[in-house]
């Protein structure tokens, strides 16, 4: 099946659309990606994309077309600006630089922000291509993790606008199965929506398994360090816990949170907080190897609650324990995979007991590790993805072909 894949954020960028655009390329399809310029989580576009530079490129074989963009810069402001500019600027390159016939169905990976759809939906009545949109983030209910008020007028205009998005779709899939209820109460939507989960990249599957307590524990936090990733909860934790010399938290990651996690710590005088910063994936096994247990949290916020995190897979790949502070979908993951123990989001005071708890019970450390790796080939596999996604691509198409001759 030849796709078109669009998704405002793309390689060098450390998404999991990456690896999905490479394997869905290698199993015998041809895909094309459009994107943006790379400013995630940085905030700026690196000089090798400015001037117009390096707006075509062949990834893993994959054909890469990129659109101007405003970079995200520091400021609210910068972002919104960030997202409107993709979803403006990149129709001009997906009419004049991707040939109608070089693709048959149209697939969005839909992250923040919802706006992204619009060079999706333009192509879709151009030139009468299916368009399935994979859904990773809710909006307009992302909104309200920067701050936006719910009750607010420019609320309510986005949940219109979202609305009318995501209406635009042949085929709806969601990552996290909480997203229907929320699409059908929130949004009125009738669309065909399909449970589709991610998997993680091989290398997270080959991970060292560290089965016999060590002289320290290592509990390792990778992602994004953004303000609701709930990182200075982490640290808040790891300050009850400072004179555990044997317990050392790794946090792995950069974003807008990261310089005030790193303040925070140096506030309460941390020795046992170590931040390794971003690297990119190739140098993550490294770190997955060296832990005993991983670390997932998140703010309380209802929406964020609906979202299974793509780490949450990583961890459950590479078959360690794991230790949440959130909840929601992961929690009920980490529940049902008795893959380690799992307390309300921002409550750190009992996040510091479940660790020394955890900490004095290295029997469970095989079986919580056993636990998530089974958990995830029953609920995660690869081959799975890519059986179910390629279905769904040729179904899609198959339906909205027929129906255009009804």
């Amino acid at each position: 099946m030849n796709l078109l894949l669009i998704t405002q954020y793309f390689w060098p960028e450390g998404f999991r659309v990456n690896d999905i655009a490479t394997e869905y390329q290698k199993r015998g399809n041809k895909v094309t990606v459009l994107t943006g310029l790379p400013n995630y989580p940085s905030g700026s576009v690196p000089k090798e994309y400015k001037n117009k530079k390096n707006r075509i490129q062949i990834y893993n074989d994959v054909k890469v077309i990129r659109s101007f963009l405003v970079e995200r810069g520091k400021k609210l402001s910068g972002l919104a600006l960030n997202y409107a500019s993709f979803a403006i600027a990149s129709i001009v390159p997906a009419v004049t630089k991707i040939p109608k016939n070089d693709y048959k169905i149209i697939l969005v990976y839909q992250v923040s922000p919802v706006s992204m759809i619009v060079p999706g939906i333009v192509l879709k009545y151009l030139y009468k291509k299916p368009l399935v949109i994979y859904c990773h983030d809710l909006w307009p209910a992302s909104l309200t993790t920067v701050g936006v008020n719910d009750k607010g007028l420019l609320y309510k205009i986005v949940k219109h606008i979202s609305r009318f998005i995501y209406a635009q779709a042949d085929e709806l899939l969601i990552s996290s199965k909480s997203f229907e209820k929320y699409l059908r109460k929130e949004l009125s939507l009738k669309n065909e929506i399909t449970y589709l989960p991610v998997y993680a990249e091989d290398l997270f599957g080959e991970v060292q398994s560290n089965i016999e307590q060590s002289e320290k524990l290592n509990l390792v936090f990778a992602g994004n360090v953004g303000e609701i990733q709930g990182v200075d909860d982490i640290i808040k934790a790891a300050n009850i816990l400072k004179n555990e010399e044997n317990i050392v938290f790794h946090i792995v990651g950069d974003g807008t949170a990261h310089a005030s996690c790193l303040e925070l710590a140096q506030q309460y005088g941390l020795k046992n907080v170590v931040f390794h910063g971003r690297h990119p994936i190739e140098k993550m096994r490294e770190f997955y190897d060296k832990a005993d247990a991983f670390l997932v949290s998140m703010k309380k916020n209802e929406v964020v609650s609906y979202t299974l995190p793509n780490k949450v897979q990583s961890y459950l790949a590479a078959g360690k324990p794991i230790l949440g502070m959130i909840d929601g979908e992961t929690k009920s993951v980490i529940e049902e995979a008795n893959c380690g123990y799992c307390v309300d989001a921002e409550n750190y005071e009992e996040l510091a007991k479940v660790i020394l708890r955890f900490k004095d019970e290295s029997i469970k450390y095989e079986m919580f590790g056993q636990n998530a790796k089974k958990y995830y080939e029953q609920n995660f596999s690869k081959e799975d993805f890519f059986e179910k996604l390629d279905t769904i691509l040729q179904t899609t198409y198959k339906r909205v072909k027929e129906n255009e001759y009804v």
